[in-house]
């Protein structure tokens, strides 16, 4: 269980990598903040790996119990193979009742940190790499240029600097013949010391009593060797509040889901009932009486429309006509409004309550596995990691594309959420309790030579039919 549960982590942990690998490359990150994110990263795949790995260690060491004969003492024995697995069922329970626990109080923490740090890790900005030929602005209220770069000496040419500081375009411009670039050991500052250098300053005039400002003759000044100091910002790793993100759907329990979802739903009936009296009193009817009216009280009196607008001008009818048509309009024109707001809504808390049935499907599923790889390495007899890996790899796969489906048709309000999030769970079970019930009458539905035998007896049978119809 260790040791595929450890095989299985590490190819979803390099999918993980190759997933975010353009948000990591080329920004600096220290050591510490990689584990950290590697550490909730496998945290939050131990939903999809832990399944597999109980259906690969399950499948494998039944499989290895079956080619070395063990099965076949322990049956020659008197012991039967539900006998056999009764230990095994009581730990697959254990880790159930684990996996429960871990994804309604450790994956919400987990999913609340990696959040955090991967919004952080996106919004740092990348590594300060002055390229040759290329104008940097990465430094904030200056532009650089070099020329070129010795890769050994780290000594660049042609620096050319202009500070932006103030705002004022290219006033303020700083050339050297050569230079070099350190950064402090704390990445606070960059220091740039220059040689055979100058720097051109256009300086202004401030106001007078002409009215306007007028520039003064640049002031141009030459040095053999000058240091600049620069502020590093937004280049360290900033960590943000992870309150901003408590309210996602993925960063709580069950409780927390429960009453965010009834919450939700409560709002959307709140909604739809302040639509229907907006439409009738407001839009279409304009009676804003007509929720106030008694409806146990018998009407006496009731208006035909038909002989009052027959009543009308021609002139009134059709003002009567265009004012309807424009309520008619304005209704629809809200109604469709309200429609999609609604719908946004409810995908809204749908995602909530999928959430809610996640936490026991992943529990739920390494049960199902475990009666699916135990009974199917009891048949299959080959150990090892070659053939049990191939078949729980298959299963896994149609277990994965059916639980895909599913969760995609509930949040899309297509299908129920109960039906969408269990529909693979309960499509896998017959199959687990088919392989149960075949292990344990030695069935030989897993053995080649079984489907070769009958395959030569079929055409055997259709042999001799032939030759009793030419007959």
């Amino acid at each position: 269980m260790f040791m595929t549960s450890f095989i299985v982590m590490f190819i979803l942990l390099m999918q993980f990598l190759w997933k975010y690998i353009d948000d990591l490359v080329g920004k600096g990150l220290e050591v510490d903040v990689i584990l950290e994110l590697l550490l909730y990263a496998s945290a939050g795949l131990v939903p999809m790996a832990l399944p597999l790995a109980t259906l690969l260690a399950s499948l494998m060491m039944m499989g290895n119990l079956g080619e070395n004969n063990e099965l076949l003492a322990m049956k020659s024995a008197g012991i039967s193979l539900p006998r056999i697995m009764s230990p095994l069922i009581v730990l697959t329970v254990a880790i159930s009742i684990g996996a429960f626990f871990f994804s309604n109080n450790v994956l919400p923490y987990t999913n609340l940190k990696i959040t955090s740090l991967l919004y952080d890790v996106k919004q740092q900005r990348p590594e300060l790499q002055i390229k040759t030929g290329v104008f940097n602005d990465d430094i904030e209220g200056f532009t650089i240029k070099i020329a070129s770069k010795d890769p050994k000496t780290n000594l660049m040419r042609k620096l050319m600097i202009y500070d932006h500081r103030a705002n004022d375009g290219n006033s303020i411009v700083t050339t050297a013949d050569s230079g070099y670039m350190k950064i402090t050991d704390d990445e606070q500052y960059m220091i740039i010391t220059l040689f055979s250098g100058s720097t051109y300053e256009e300086v202004k005039e401030s106001n007078t009593s002409r009215g306007t400002n007028r520039k003064y003759p640049a002031r141009y000044n030459t040095f053999a060797e000058q240091e600049m100091v620069f502020e590093l910002k937004g280049f360290g790793l900033q960590r943000t509040n992870e309150d901003l993100f408590k309210s996602s759907f993925h960063a709580m329990n069950l409780f927390q889901l429960k009453t965010v979802y009834d919450s939700l739903f409560k709002d959307i009936e709140v909604r739809q009932q302040q639509t229907i009296r907006n439409v009738a009193t407001v839009s279409v009817m304009k009676n804003p009486s007509s929720f106030k009216r008694d409806s146990s009280v018998q009407v006496k009196y009731s208006i035909n429309a038909d002989s009052l607008y027959s009543k009308l001008s021609n002139e009134d009818r059709l003002r009567a006509l265009e004012t309807a048509l424009s309520n008619a309009r304005l209704a629809k024109s809200y109604i469709t409004s309200i429609k999609d707001d609604l719908y946004h809504r409810g995908k809204y808390a749908i995602r909530h309550e999928v959430e809610w049935h996640r936490k026991f499907t992943l529990s739920f599923a390494c049960f199902v596995f475990f009666f699916i790889g135990a009974p199917l390495g009891a048949i299959i007899r080959k150990g090892g990691i070659g053939m049990p890996a191939v078949v729980s790899v298959i299963f896994f796969v149609v277990y994965y594309v059916i639980s895909l489906t599913g969760e995609k048709f509930a949040r899309e309000m297509m299908w129920d959420v109960d039906l969408g999030m269990w529909v693979s769970s309960f499509i896998l079970l017959p199959l687990g309790v088919f392989l149960s019930y075949k292990a344990t009458t030695d069935s030989v539905i897993m053995n080649s030579d079984y489907y070769i035998l009958a395959f030569k007896r079929f055409i055997k049978f259709m042999k001799q039919k032939r030759q009793d119809f030419s007959n």
